[in-house]
Parts: structure tokens; C-alpha cells; sequence
């Protein structure tokens, strides 16, 4: 395919390759009305089909012809003809006041409403003191009399978000992905993948999916906790992946009903709920509520088998606190070793200048360089070691060509679905042959998405300071810990590395500004170092004028 600039109808043809996917590999899970628009779609002359998506890859349903000039297409309004006599679009929509509003500019109300004691309100202002005068909606031209113009309200809209979600397997990625690709500055690893291979078995499973996107949608636009509850499924889904969208709509509202006070309610969510961290709120509500007891009960269950590391961390702070609230002795607390600290005044850098490049600059020495890596060396390193055992074409992990990563990577079997590929992988750390293998990988996929690496990060510099300081047995713990739990462990490093090349060695160094303290996930990454020998530092930093 010529590229977008050299082919005015790039978006087109991107639309078509997208219904051409969805037929040939979703067919069986098409409605009627979705098959029916993909085999008519192409029957339609070329401006008309350009117009559609040049409309459907924009927001809302409502577009003034005068803001759709696109030279390829010509007069909107002719290729709009089509469009109106399939059913697709109205030519002649009735807007309501709202409707109205949202397509005027202050400008053109002004003109349209020409009383100057109107002139300096915002549209909003505008539109509640006219509400009660405007009426029921219209068409445009009876709004604006006298306009050559026309405003179309599309209705395939939902049609083409499903067929969409069909092709990428999530409402995240969009047309735009297409463009990207085909300007060379999203480039993705191509991964071979059996034709029955697709992100939906069933068209239960696609309308879920989209039941729960819409509640979610609600949510974050303010719809209260009672209405959602009653839409979202008591039950939990078969299919792990749509639970765990469910679980974790789930654990968003229950603490909302925290925040809003709603602790009964809060508790009845949270005690329903498996998703991870559900149940540190659930003691946590259960603790608030009065219910002490209850709460240790649960804390002590959830010592004993802690889902995963942030748990037991959050649990580390509960237990005390609970049991000194049952008048029951404290037990005795392991402490973590303590981190070396560093200890810095200087002075407030420029504007733009955050405190981990000052740190930077005034640790860096010739002979012991210091660079801003935060979470992108090690993830980086370990993508490099690892790529073919994240980009293995195991079922359910690739089902188009525009995936950065396996669809899979956030799930709890991520790691163990791929064990013995890992494994194989980190052997070469103890083989000796890690670092050719890594910058082998550098040079033949340089540039393709994944999601550990940082490209733009990891000149050749970096990675051979890294490689020559790093000895294998550390890069092997800081892997380790990273497929401990992919979906958290990916963030939470240190700010900074330290390399001295003479000695074979480095530090990396957590840096804290005036007023900052350590996450909870920089904690958990600062004691795993400690305990495993590797080299940490927390740098506290004050400015020199406060100090």
C-alpha cells in the first residue's frame, strides 16, 4: 500500500482492510445488520465510502458539512446523498438546543442571538438562560435560516466501534494505530498467529466486553454506584479476562462508595469481589466500620496466603494497628536492613530542570556517569534477553498485526503460561552469552514496539555501560523479580543509575525531593535489592536557599 501522504485515501483503504479482517476471521459472530453494512459499504462510490469514515473516525455523531473539506472527497453534501439513502446518515437531523450549541461557535451565537446583553456569557451561560425560549429540537436550517449548510447525524457509529473492537480486541487501540504504522513511526514485531486465533469465541463474550466498557464509561462520567450495581453481573464470567474487567469496575466502586462514605455498601462489594487489592479494602472497611475483630480475622487469612507482594506490604501496616485496637500484643516486627542514604543540598536548578536531572549532573563524574533511567533499564534489558519468549505466538496472545505486546501480558498467568520460554531465555545469563544476545536483539529489532523496551532510552552507550556493570547474576535477580508480577513490577525502580566502567560496578539511587517520600512500590523494590546484595541508594535532596 502506497504510504498516507502519497495515497489521499489511506484511511479508506484502512477501513476496508479492517471489514475485510473482521468477515473473513469474526464472521460467525456477526449480526445481520453488521454483515449487511460490510457487503453494501463497498458497493458505494469511493466519496461517499471517504466521508463515512472520514466521520466515524471523528468524535460524537453530529457534523456541519462546512467542516468536512476534504479534498479527495469534493462537496460533502453530494457524497452525503448515499450515505442518506442507505440509512447511514441523516441529512435532515432535528437538534436539540444542546445539539445546537455544540456545533455553533460563540461567534456564530452571536450572530444567531444578537441581543448585547447576551454578548460576554460563555455558551453554557447562554444555552441555560435561551433553554426555556428554544423549544423542541429542529433542523438546522430552521435554526440558522438562510444557511447553505447542512449538518448530518451518523448512525453507524456503534456499528463501527463493534466492528473495531472486533479487529483490535479493545477499545483502546483506533484508526489512528493504522496511520501510524503506515507513516514508519509505529512499527510492531510480526507475530505468526493461526487464523483461528482472535480476541472473542463468541458473541456473548464480544457483547460483554461491551456492556462493561459502557458501565465503566458511566462510571467516570459520574453515574451514581446504585444504578451501575444493578447493571453489572452478580455472577462472575467464565472467561478469566472478562472477569478480571469486571472485578476491577468492581474494586473502582467500591471505593467510591469509601470515599462517599457508603461503608455497608462498600463492604457488600468488596466481600464479592477477587480481583486483587479487594480484599485490603475489605479489611480496610471492615476496620472502619467498628468491626476489628473481623478485620484481623481476615488480615491474618490473607497473611497466610498474601495474593501477591503489595498485599503483604499493605498488611505489614494493618496487623499492628488492628491488634493494638483488640488490646492484643504487637509481635515482633522483622525490619527490613536499612537502605543507604544520601544526603544533598543544592541549589534550585532552572525551570524545566526536574530534581532527579540535578542529581544527576552533580553525581556524574567522568569516570562514574550517571543517567535518568527510572523503570527503562532494566525493562529494557530484560526485553531485549526475553523478546522471544514475549512475543511466542502462544493461543490468545497475538490475533492482529498491530499488537506492542501479547493481549495476555496483565494477566496473573502471564509469566507461567510462558515458563520453560523464560526460563530458556535467562539460561544465557548463566551460559555467559546474555550480553551478545541482548545487543543482537538491539540491532535486528530496533524500533518495534514491545512493551518492556524504552528505545528512545537505550542508545549504545547505555547499554554497553550496562552490560559492562551489570554483572549477570544481578541482571537474573532483577528479572526474576520483574516476572514475579509483570503488571506491577514493571514500575517502582530506582531514578537513576551510576556506573563505574573501570571497576565493573554500579548503584542505582532513588532520588527524593524537598517534601517527597518513597511509594509503596519503590519500597518493595528498594528491600527485594537489599536482600538480594544489590547495589541501592536512596539520595534525599534539599535546595540550598531552604536548607
Amino acid at each position: 500500500m502506497r504510504p498516507p501522504l502519497d495515497n489521499p485515501f489511506y484511511y479508506l483503504d484502512n477501513f476496508q482492510r479492517v471489514l475485510d479482517w473482521v468477515n473473513a476471521h469474526h464472521g460467525d459472530l456477526l449480526l445481520p445488520a453488521e454483515k449487511g453494512f460490510i457487503d453494501r459499504f463497498a458497493r458505494l462510490p469511493q466519496p461517499a465510502r471517504a466521508l463515512l469514515v472520514r466521520m466515524v473516525m471523528r468524535k460524537g455523531e453530529l457534523f456541519r458539512s462546512d467542516r468536512l473539506r476534504y479534498a479527495e472527497i469534493g462537496c460533502a453534501r453530494q457524497a452525503a446523498t448515499a450515505l442518506a439513502d442507505e440509512g447511514w446518515i441523516d441529512t435532515q437531523p432535528r437538534l436539540s438546543p444542546d445539539e445546537l450549541f455544540g456545533l455553533l461557535t460563540r461567534p456564530e451565537l452571536n450572530m444567531l442571538f444578537s441581543d448585547p446583553a447576551l454578548r460576554g456569557l460563555r455558551k453554557g451561560q447562554l444555552l441555560e438562560i435561551l433553554r426555556a425560549d428554544l423549544g423542541e429540537a429542529r433542523p438546522y436550517a430552521e435554526w440558522c435560516t438562510g444557511s447553505q449548510e447542512q449538518v448530518f447525524r451518523v448512525f453507524t457509529g456503534e456499528l463501527c466501534q463493534c466492528l473495531r473492537l472486533l479487529f483490535f480486541g479493545n477499545l483502546r487501540q483506533d484508526w489512528t494505530d493504522f496511520v501510524l504504522a503506515d507513516l514508519g513511526i509505529h512499527r510492531y514485531e510480526q507475530v505468526a498467529f493461526s487464523p483461528a486465533a482472535r480476541a472473542f469465541n463468541s458473541r456473548d463474550e464480544l457483547e460483554a466486553y461491551r456492556h462493561l466498557h459502557a458501565c465503566r464509561e458511566r462510571f467516570e462520567a459520574g453515574e451514581p454506584v446504585v444504578a451501575l450495581l444493578a447493571d453489572i453481573p452478580a455472577t462472575p464470567y467464565a472467561s478469566d479476562w472478562l472477569e478480571t474487567r469486571r472485578g476491577k469496575l468492581l474494586l473502582a466502586l467500591g471505593q467510591q462508595c469509601e470515599r462517599d462514605a457508603d461503608l455497608g455498601r462498600a463492604l457488600q462489594i468488596h466481600s464479592g469481589n477477587t480481583y486483587p487489592g479487594a480484599r485490603t479494602r475489605r479489611i480496610r472497611v471492615l476496620e472502619r466500620s467498628g468491626l476489628a475483630a473481623e478485620a484481623l480475622g481476615l488480615a491474618l487469612q490473607a497473611q497466610a496466603a498474601p495474593e501477591n507482594e503489595s498485599e503483604a506490604q499493605q498488611l505489614q501496616r494493618m496487623l499492628p494497628r488492628l491488634r493494638r485496637a483488640l488490646g492484643l500484643p504487637r509481635p515482633a516486627r522483622p525490619y527490613p536492613p536499612q537502605t543507604p542514604e544520601i544526603h544533598l543540598v543544592l541549589d534550585r536548578p532552572p525551570a524545566g530542570v526536574s530534581v532527579e536531572q540535578a542529581v544527576r549532573d552533580h553525581l556524574g563524574e567522568p569516570g562514574a556517569p550517571v543517567h535518568y533511567v527510572e523503570n527503562g533499564l532494566i525493562n529494557s534489558l530484560f526485553g531485549l534477553l526475553c523478546w522471544d519468549a514475549i512475543f511466542a505466538p502462544l493461543p490468545g496472545a497475538f490475533f492482529h498485526p498491530y499488537h506492542s505486546g501479547p493481549a495476555d501480558l496483565g494477566h496473573s498467568d502471564f509469566a507461567t503460561r510462558r515458563r520453560a520460554l523464560f526460563a530458556t531465555c535467562l539460561d544465557a545469563l548463566d551460559r555467559g552469552d546474555h550480553a551478545e544476545r541482548i545487543r543482537q536483539t538491539w540491532r535486528q529489532k530496533q524500533g518495534l514496539l514491545s512493551p518492556f523496551v524504552f528505545w528512545g532510552l537505550l542508545d549504545e552507550t547505555l547499554l554497553e555501560l550496562a552490560l559492562a556493570c551489570l554483572p549477570a547474576a544481578h541482571l537474573r535477580c532483577w528479572f526474576e523479580r520483574l516476572l514475579r508480577d509483570v503488571a506491577n513490577n514493571r514500575s517502582g525502580l530506582p531514578d537513576l543509575i551510576q556506573f563505574w566502567p573501570a571497576e565493573g560496578r554500579y548503584r542505582m539511587i532513588e532520588v527524593k525531593g524537598p517534601g517527597d517520600r518513597l511509594q509503596d512500590n519503590q519500597r518493595r523494590w528498594l528491600d527485594y535489592a537489599l536482600q538480594h546484595g544489590l547495589p541501592v541508594a536512596v539520595c534525599h535532596v534539599r535546595w540550598a536557599e531552604s536548607a
